[in-house]
């Protein structure tokens, strides 16, 4: 079998039903959905397979819904495919859930940390209103000068998520977001569109939320990840305790590197099966826009996951 990279996807992927058709089909799966209700203040698994959907929306319940989608079709596969798996990396949230997948927390563990940092994201967002929006297209100017020009004009914004080539994702204040969306527009961005989101993240204003994350990571039982986990802030591999806690925590304010990321992954593990492991197929999507050489495979669904297990099981898989 070649060398697996596991990939997570991030808040915008969640919708009602997920999960439900793998906690049907599989024992492990259903086991990890029970531990991660059990863990965190009220049952997160009704509000994944039956909505309704601007519940599940909400910051604090889609980042743990993700983890344990994620989680969930991981506990199918990982025996089979643990050893074969090189690196991981996850949008935004998706970060926890490699990490779990990793080895550096266990599911419940991971789940508290995601309802906890999408709390502190919903308050920070509450206490200090924010916007996002996406950039469709490339502006003939860099992204910085715009952010910086439209600060400087209106109200504090900066890039947020370097998603793929042709798609940007800028955060700040709501004056801000719009005055770049204009300017964006005006260097030949093709769209400028507002997102539906609680606050500004991955903007300087998450900062009053980085301190309750931090104390949240401190606290909780990480270990060394049994793999590199590329990281968000950094674009690099991660392969210690504290480093995940630094890295995680500044994760909030910081943009996401993910064309740096998925470019530094494909130039290390450039003939490894890239898996998304979670609904959708979002992540596939953005890599095949940075890397195109690679190859990428869904796992979020029960047949998919009866896929990825038949293909590990091959004689010859490949």
């Amino acid at each position: 079998m070649r060398p697996l990279v596991l990939l997570f996807p991030g808040q915008g992927s969640q919708k009602p039903g997920m999960a439900r058709d793998l906690a049907d089909a599989f024992p492990a799966a259903r086991a990890t959905l029970a531990e991660i209700d059990a863990a965190l203040d009220a049952p997160l698994t009704p509000i994944m397979y039956d909505g309704p959907a601007d519940a599940l929306t909400l910051t604090h319940n889609a980042q743990p819904a993700l983890l344990a989608h994620g989680a969930a079709a991981w506990a199918v596969v990982r025996d089979a495919a643990r050893p074969h798996v090189v690196a991981a990396a996850g949008h935004s949230l998706g970060e926890f859930t490699a990490h779990h997948a990793a080895g550096t927390m266990d599911a419940a563990t991971g789940a508290r940390l995601v309802r906890r940092r999408g709390q502190l994201m919903y308050e920070a967002g509450v206490a200090r209103p924010g916007a996002m929006a996406a950039l469709l297209g490339d502006p003939d100017r860099p992204i910085e000068e715009i952010c910086a020009e439209a600060t400087a004009a209106a109200g504090e914004v900066v890039p947020a998520n370097y998603n793929s080539p042709g798609q940007l994702v800028i955060s700040g204040e709501v004056a801000g977001v719009e005055k770049a969306m204009e300017l964006a527009k005006a260097a030949g961005v093709k769209r400028a569109v507002r997102l539906q989101v609680s606050g500004a993240f991955h903007s300087p204003l998450m900062a009053p939320a980085r301190a309750g994350l931090e104390a949240a990571l401190a606290a909780a039982p990480l270990r060394d990840p049994a793999f590199p986990v590329f990281a968000n802030v950094s674009a690099a591999p991660v392969r210690t305790a504290d480093e995940t806690r630094r890295l995680l925590a500044e994760q909030l304010g910081a943009p996401v590197r993910w064309t740096a990321l998925v470019q530094a992954l494909a130039a290390a593990h450039p003939d490894a099966l890239y898996v998304e492991m979670g609904p959708g197929t979002v992540l596939a999507g953005l890599v095949k826009k940075i890397a195109p050489g690679v190859e990428t495979l869904p796992c979020g669904t029960a047949p998919e996951v009866e896929a990825l297990l038949a293909r590990l099981a091959a004689p010859s898989a490949a």
